[in-house]
């Protein structure tokens, strides 16, 4: 990658910048004005030792009263749109569409309106992981009822905020959302196995397809917006690519990380090694069935085509070589087959997991490119995590080499990318992790009560570029 970047690395007229955050990571307010208990509250009060630091989202940014003061900070960033989640128990405090929160509905209409008034597009998710501790009561997303209590959720947000809201994500991440409920991950801490992990998996994306065609039965008509579902994942590249192997190993990593969830909504049905590979194995294992869930034809029809946008959330990249991991890690799927490793000169962020490989998103909006017939592409989370430093650099230097490789994939490679959403606007609470990592452009004092905000070099860097679509050269991007 070069040193200095030139002056043609300009994004394309109409390319959108925002910044991204999720309602428990940020908002507190936990329980006042009427909110119920969500997974992640019940389990930061019961087990608070299993949070890195022992802290809870209780107050988080507290932005639930400081909303205008986040709003200002996107404002002055120039951007075109804030990406935020909606707590599903402040619309209705057990998940039941028919038990309303009245004071729910009137804060996020505050904070579109609000964003409006400031020229931002709101870019709303209606599910970032919090889902309501009545529904997990009743089994949660291994329960496919789950999928009719998300679509009249879902009901009551297009009725209240469609109006104004033209950008949907319905659910970010179902990959991250599976780990709670397969290898003790995330709330709510159950430890399934991959019956749990593929059954939770299997009922989200049933839900997103019950979303999409209510939204294209009541609402589209009157409200044109746009709606996908954020798909994340490492990227992974052969270690030896000169080895056949290899190559056909990184495929099906690909398949088992991205495919899961991208193909059913582009194609139709699972990833076909996906569907050979779990069902060989559970068949050697001695299973009557299969622990990946089977959809039926109507469940295939309903899939299909529910995505108006390929929402991309990437942080890191990893090599890939066939074989079984003697060490197995439950980020990566036993079921493929594959052992990962990292090149020794790749810069390591704080977070152990995250590791700077620019050309694997390159590589990565070129698969979904060639995979899925160059649909468009909002990358609707990247970003880097320290220890809250304002002098960021290290943040600088990962922006602005994952930007170039945007640029790279838009300019040679014609990959319909139109929009990059930094992950975060604000240091905030990273779950498992706590107050451990900052992956904000602004930094929060989390032992001030007052939550101070104060921005960041990365702020004014990023600033630079929203404001003129161009790279510059102030800091060299990772080699």
């Amino acid at each position: 990658m070069p040193k200095n970047l030139k002056s043609s690395n300009k994004f394309p007229d109409g390319f959108m910048f925002g910044t991204s955050t999720a309602a428990y990571q940020i908002e507190g307010a936990w329980n006042e004005d009427g909110k119920g208990e969500n997974i992640w509250d019940k389990m930061v009060h019961t087990h608070p030792e299993l949070i890195k630091d022992s802290a809870n989202g209780d107050v988080a940014c507290d932005s639930y009263h400081k909303y205008k003061e986040d709003v200002a900070l996107a404002k002055a960033l120039n951007l075109k749109f804030y990406r935020f989640s909606i707590s599903w128990t402040r619309i209705t405090p057990t998940g039941e569409a028919h038990k309303i929160n009245p004071k729910g509905i009137e804060y996020y209409n505050r904070l579109i309106d609000e964003l409006l008034a400031n020229n931002i597009e709101p870019l709303v998710t209606m599910y970032h992981w919090d889902l309501p501790q009545y529904l997990q009561d009743l089994g949660g997303w291994v329960n496919p009822i789950i999928a009719d209590y998300f679509k009249e959720y879902a009901k009551v947000l297009f009725s209240n905020f469609g109006d104004r809201v033209k950008w949907w994500i319905t659910i970010n991440e179902p990959m991250e959302t599976c780990k709670g409920y397969s290898f003790c991950n995330y709330a709510p801490y159950l430890n399934l196995s991959n019956t749990g992990y593929y059954r939770a998996g299997h009922t989200q994306l049933l839900a997103h397809s019950k979303v999409y065609h209510l939204y294209n039965d009541m609402f589209r008509e009157k409200q044109k917006g746009k709606i996908s579902i954020s798909i994340n994942g490492m990227f992974f590249i052969p270690k030896n690519v000169d080895s056949e192997k290899d190559i056909e190993t990184a495929e099906r990593a690909n398949q088992f990380e991205r495919g899961w969830f991208s193909h059913p909504i582009y194609k139709g049905d699972y990833p076909p090694v996906m569907r050979e590979w779990v069902d060989r194995k559970c068949k050697s294992e001695g299973r009557p069935w299969s622990t990946l869930p089977t959809f039926s034809e109507e469940e295939i029809k309903l899939l299909k085509g529910t995505a108006d946008f390929y929402a991309l959330n990437h942080y890191s990249t990893r090599f890939v070589t066939n074989g079984i991991d003697p060490n197995p890690n439950p980020n990566y799927n036993p079921d493929a087959e594959y052992i990962i490793s990292v090149d020794k000169s790749w810069p390591v962020s704080i977070a152990p997991w995250l590791i700077v490989v620019p050309e694997g998103l390159h590589k990565l909006l070129v698969w979904i490119k060639n995979e899925y017939n160059n649909p468009p592409i909002i990358i609707t989370e990247n970003g880097y995590a320290d220890d809250g430093r304002l002098n960021d650099l290290e943040r600088i230097d990962y922006i602005k080499s994952h930007l170039y490789a945007t640029l790279q994939a838009i300019n040679d490679d014609k990959c319909n990318v139109i929009g990059y959403t930094c992950w975060s606007l604000l240091d905030n609470f990273e779950w498992m992790d706590g107050y451990r990592y900052h992956f904000g452009l602004v930094n929060i004092d989390f032992n001030n009560p007052q939550r101070p905000r104060v921005p960041k070099a990365s702020y004014q860097f990023f600033k630079a570029i929203v404001t003129t679509g161009i790279l510059n050269d102030s800091v060299s991007p990772t080699s």
